[in-house]
């Protein structure tokens, strides 16, 4: 049983705009620390690996923590995580812009990122509470149209922001707005829990985090130490095993963290696989681009966030176009042609050069965005609002960590893939330099205008660093590319699968 709301319709509709901000806020800063990262390299001394680790701190924790998180505020009160996610996000964001050196903004990030594990499941199961079955797609809307404002926006923000008042002000900018949101939220939003007691199952914490954060740490330190290092070979194998140990304790435990019942539904089993799909190409993708857009092209932060900002304005367009067809046919058609739309916008972009035209990038953001527009209510909608009422917590918390541990396997995956050509296609020119493998490894670990890479190259002849530097901006290109056909492949791939697995009605 919940807590049902007994307040007037237009307190309902501020708590979905402090739900919103605080969902926006969580995805935003999810987003829009990429671009600034070549900024942050020209300042402290970090790898490719090192910007890997703070870009994905956030979503790593966040992403570890959300099934647990789903299920205490289904026991201890939906409204409750809300409220101490904003406080949690909030002064740990603040506290960040004043952090020094990697290791405070990787830990600064890590922390927000367990606010925002407190934040996301709360917001969507607050939705079903607040809102009749038949309110719901609208009420979704909005909190996705806010979401994906937040992230497809990210690169914008943050780009400006750096631009204007330097990076650390990504940080103690939120602070504000997560109050904002706080009063909002505690003056209009009652509080919703499960009256049924239950423990929460400690095993399938530490089992669900231990195999994410080793399959995510092994395929991030293997970029830097070879994926057949003993230790990253340990680390998969562990993953495995942890997974596995998971799903055996789900299956026989009384009070399990995720109830398995979830995925006896076709149609949440189609939806979640849209998702994961949609999140490991999308923010892959955005990612190398930012890196791509400064690195390679030298946009600054500024211009590099508004070449990225197409997929934004689509997505806000076709946001309401997957509502109205999942409201009069079935869910299931805009989430899969949403994923095949997404696809051949990759597609469109992946041929990028060191001197390709800027407008083949936003042709191709631009398709992206009209396929994520088509599918975020139809699959929100089906992940979070098929499920019954008493599992709302727990879906929202398997949704949402599809999608944090979605995107930083994306960048891992991508950048991977980018930083391979470099190794494999750069070399030779170095070497012809006269850099050792060693100098060699650094500078294709690093950004070419990195001070880990200029420590490098300044030590050469004017002539031949031109000549070393602009054979790594080709194979960063180069990997570019390949790193968005691989994202339009996987996209092609998980159209597939949910097409298969997601039956045309949706099930009860």
């Amino acid at each position: 049983m919940h807590a049902r709301n007994r307040r007037s319709p237009p307190s309902r509709w501020s708590a979905l705009v402090g739900i919103c901000i605080a969902a926006a806020l969580v995805w935003l800063a999810f987003a829009d620390l990429g671009v600034a990262l070549p900024t942050i390299a020209t300042q402290l001394d970090v790898s490719l690996t090192d910007m890997q680790w703070a870009n994905n701190a956030l979503s790593i924790a966040c992403g570890t923590l959300l099934l647990a998180t789903g299920r205490f505020a289904d026991l201890y009160g939906r409204r409750r995580l809300l409220l101490l996610g904003l406080v949690v996000f909030g002064c740990a964001s603040l506290v960040t812009a004043f952090l020094s050196g990697l290791a405070g903004l990787i830990v600064g990030r890590a922390v927000m990122g367990i606010g925002g594990a407190l934040i996301l499941p709360a917001t969507l199961a607050l939705i079903p509470v607040l809102f009749s079955r038949a309110e719901q797609p609208t009420a979704f809307a909005a909190w996705a149209a806010a979401t994906w404002a937040g992230q497809a926006l990210g690169p914008a923000f943050g780009g400006t922001l750096t631009t204007l008042l330097g990076w650390r002000s990504l940080f103690w900018i939120s602070a504000p707005a997560a109050l904002v949101a706080y009063l909002l939220t505690s003056r209009n939003t009652p509080e919703s829990r499960e009256v049924s007691s239950g423990r929460v199952d400690l095993v399938g914490v530490v089992t669900s985090a231990g195999a994410a954060l080793c399959l995510l740490f092994a395929l991030t330190e293997g970029q830097r130490v070879g994926f057949r290092n003993p230790v990253i070979i340990g680390l998969f194998v562990a993953a495995l095993l942890l997974a596995a140990l998971f799903v055996i304790v789900e299956l026989k435990i009384t009070n399990p963290l995720v109830d398995l019942r979830l995925f006896r539904a076709r149609s949440f089993d189609g939806a979640l696989t849209v998702n994961l799909t949609m999140n490991i190409t999308f923010a892959g993708t955005l990612f190398v681009l930012a890196l791509y857009l400064q690195d390679v092209r030298g946009y600054s932060a500024f211009v590099a966030g508004l070449l990225l900002v197409p997929a934004a304005v689509t997505i806000l367009v076709f946001n309401t176009v997957g509502a109205r067809i999942t409201a009069r046919h079935d869910a299931r058609t805009p989430a899969v042609g949403g994923l095949l739309l997404i696809s051949l916008g990759f597609f469109v972009v992946s041929p990028v050069t060191p001197t390709s035209s800027f407008l083949l990038v936003i042709l191709g953001l631009l398709i992206v965005g009209v396929g994520l527009g088509l599918l975020s209510v139809p699959m929100s909608d089906t992940l979070v609002g098929g499920p019954p009422t008493e599992l709302a917590g727990v879906a929202s918390g398997v949704f949402k960590t599809s999608s944090m541990l979605g995107g930083a396997l994306g960048v891992v995956l991508l950048t991977a893939v980018t930083a391979s050509y470099g190794r494999a296609r750069a070399g030779s020119t170095s070497a012809a330099a006269g850099l050792s493998e060693e100098e060699s490894s650094q500078v294709v670990n690093a950004l070419t205008n990195s001070q880990t890479a200029r420590s490098v190259l300044d030590r050469l002849p004017t002539d031949q660093r031109a000549v070393v530097t602009g054979a790594y901006d080709q194979a960063f290109a180069d990997g570019v590319s390949a790193a968005l056909v691989l994202s339009g492949v996987i996209a092609l791939v998980g159209a597939a699968l949910s097409w298969w697995i997601w039956p045309r009605h949706r099930q009860g």
